[in-house]
């Protein structure tokens, strides 16, 4: 029986109002958890270092990091790796979350799915899955993720969770490898009655190396793609119109990172995001609500010294830049990143103000 003293909202307006009070509250609503930096594919794009088994996480660990980010208010929670599945205890982990009443997004490759773990997922179904799909063919996708037989893996798990009807979305990296597959994938999973969104801003490991970067397509090709999808022209021609223009703030970090959002790496180190690891706090050694009423605050606090051109540019929130990604780049936090500006400036050009500008001449 529908009470008639209760509003009806869509989960859509919800989740705004929520973000907007969380926002100005600073609670910590969405976070995101890395189980594990290892994977049992060899990405040549991917950004995480595949070592270090030994300093992750342990159950116990995981389970306390999960009561406290619960306990300050998470309510969205992304799942993600490395693979978070080559955890021997990922669903032990997952089904504490779920417990907790969290909403879960699981981030995985796929191949390491089973009929027994689709199953479990169905019984107890995340709020989204979605699937990296690096190709529409087996020698683009395994070119890519180093491994022979992954593709055929990857369709594998694809099919056993839409055999069971979970909720799922394909996603890629485009890159120089698989460019020309990119509309292909996408019409492999309309056909499928899924979702699929791709990226290609490729940034360099966490290490430091930038090995990645060499697998970056032109920004001009980047555009084409964009052009190549209504959805997608009339989802940037709408992102131009809300934000375009300089940060309103003299802050070094302008991206809400921080503000109602958070990353936990799988050695318990917390951080801003999952880009700005530094600097990064460890919750094995104090308390997730000491991190985010003290930590975070000075961290965010920082302003620019000298010359910031990004502070000032007009495209800021077309390119991505934000200060953690300037640091992989250049070691430097304030430079821009040049890719990210060339980017900008020709998304500005074709669903922005100066294309405007160029029907009225």
């Amino acid at each position: 029986m529908d009470c008639p003293c209760m509003a009806e909202v869509s989960y859509a307006e919800f989740g705004k109002q929520l973000n907007s009070r969380a926002n100005s509250e600073r609670i910590p609503v969405c976070g995101s958890v890395e189980l594990t930096f290892r994977c049992n594919l060899r990405c040549v794009h991917c950004y995480c270092n595949h070592d270090n088994r030994k300093k992750e996480m342990s159950f116990k660990e995981s389970c306390n990091i999960l009561d406290a980010v619960a306990q300050a208010g998470c309510l969205w929670l992304l799942i993600t790796g490395g693979e978070p599945l080559l955890r021997d205890d990922f669903l032990d982990i997952y089904t504490y979350a779920k417990k907790k009443g969290m909403i879960i997004t699981l981030f995985t490759n796929g191949t390491l799915l089973t009929p027994y773990i689709a199953g479990y997922l169905k019984e107890y179904p995340p709020f989204m899955i979605e699937i990296s799909l690096y190709g529409a063919t087996a020698g683009t996708y395994e070119k890519v993720t180093g491994i022979s037989g992954s593709y055929q893996r990857c369709l594998r798990g694809i099919n056993l969770l839409r055999e069971r009807n979970l909720p799922l979305r394909l996603k890629t990296m485009a890159m120089t490898l698989n460019q020309d597959e990119v509309l292909d994938m996408e019409k492999f999973a309309q056909r499928l009655g899924l979702e699929f969104r791709f990226d290609a801003a490729i940034n360099p490991k966490l290490s430091g190396s930038k090995e990645p970067n060499a697998f970056r397509i032109p920004p001009e090709k980047i555009i084409e793609l964009d052009l190549a999808s209504q959805k997608r022209t009339a989802e940037w021609e709408k992102f131009c119109q809300e934000f375009w223009g300089p940060a309103d703030s003299d802050k070094l970090y302008v991206c809400g990172g921080g503000i109602s959002s958070f990353n936990i790496d799988p050695y318990g180190n917390v951080s801003i995001c999952a880009m700005a690891r530094d600097p990064a706090f460890s919750l094995r050694h104090a308390s997730f609500m000491e991190y985010w009423h003290n930590s975070i605050p000075q961290a965010l606090s920082q302003k620019p010294q000298g010359n910031y051109q990004c502070g000032s540019c007009s495209l800021i929130s077309l390119c991505g830049q934000c200060p953690g990604w300037a640091r992989l780049e250049h070691g430097n936090p304030q430079e821009p990143v040049e890719y990210l500006c060339r980017i900008a400036q020709l998304r500005a050009q074709a669903f922005g103000r100066e294309k405007k500008s160029k029907r009225l001449d």
